[in-house]
């Protein structure tokens, strides 16, 4: 039986079936804003990939970025032992008390995510085991709340999020092709990742002018490369794929994030066996981890 075949048999109204979106929307009078990037999911077949693709368990503790009005929520606190939602918008608020107030296992934070100490909650909340993070989250800010759950280091189990088509596709290509740069080494460095599901635009309300598609990053265990200087090697990674057409020596030696001189990056890049007309877009991972070693020593 599907997961939403099972949760219909239970709860209603549902919000994921668009007649229960329009009525909620219109109880409220509720405004689309467009600086928070909003679009509701109103597919419950996505909404079931979406649970079981994070493959929520009872005894996960799970964060939600973005409920919106609460619809992957009531999914989620089906699946999960405890729900936090965070939230930005105040006036969706109001909203999420009245569509979860059936739900005892769901805490609903007004805060912006990027503000919110997801390290402290694992440990008031999860005993300091990893946790699993489930958004659809703003297209505008997708990259920025990702790698600050990496950066931060968070303990995550995994990750799983509906982003544009176009992100996820980044974020899991490898080198050579078009969209592979400095968010695909980000991503892979940290977990891996596995697009789900693509997602049209009709399954949102209102809908996008893009596609999208879930991708559940899965954390790595222990990190895919060793490299003395993470920082060093992320500021390398940026600084090769901020000029794409140029040579990863000409990238490196242009970028004011960077203090080596020409003769100190190309020395670097012959040490790894790289020819100095070598572009940034052609090296995978352990090249740049190879290439922020032999600069650390400098």
């Amino acid at each position: 039986m599907a997961m939403e075949e099972k949760f219909m048999e239970k709860k209603k109204p549902w919000l994921g079936e668009p007649k229960n979106t329009i009525a909620v929307l219109q109880k409220y009078g509720f405004v689309f804003q467009k600086k928070y990037g909003q679009n509701f999911l109103i597919d419950p077949h996505v909404l079931d990939k979406i649970v079981a693709a994070a493959q929520i368990g009872p005894d996960d503790f799970v964060v939600e970025i973005g409920p919106g009005i609460g619809t992957l929520t009531q999914y989620l606190a089906y699946a999960a032992r405890e729900v936090c939602a965070v939230e930005i918008d105040k006036n969706l608020i109001p909203i999420l008390s009245d569509t979860l107030s059936e739900y005892d296992n769901v805490t609903v934070l007004n805060e912006d995510i990027l503000k919110v100490d997801l390290n402290r909650m694992a440990r008031e909340k999860n005993q300091g085991r990893p946790i699993k993070v489930v958004a659809n989250l703003p297209y505008y800010i997708t990259t920025p709340i990702i790698m600050g759950l990496f950066e931060n280091h968070v303990p995550l189990e995994s990750v799983t999020v509906m982003v544009q088509k176009e992100v996820a596709d980044r974020m899991q290509t490898g080198p050579g092709s078009k969209d592979y740069g400095a968010l695909s080494l980000a991503v892979q460095y940290y977990a891996d990742p596995y697009i789900v599901a693509n997602v049209p635009p009709n399954c949102f309300m209102p809908r996008p002018k893009v596609g999208s598609a879930v991708i559940r990053l899965t954390k790595h265990a222990s990190f895919p490369v060793e490299v003395k200087d993470e920082k060093l090697m992320f500021a390398l990674i940026r600084a090769s794929f901020n000029q794409r057409r140029k040579t990863l020596a000409n990238g490196l030696k242009n970028s004011p994030a960077l203090e080596f001189s020409k003769e100190e990056v190309e020395r670097a890049i012959t040490a790894c066996g790289f020819a100095l007309t070598v572009r940034g877009e052609t090296l995978a991972l352990e090249d740049f981890a190879r290439l922020a070693d032999e600069l650390e020593r400098v």
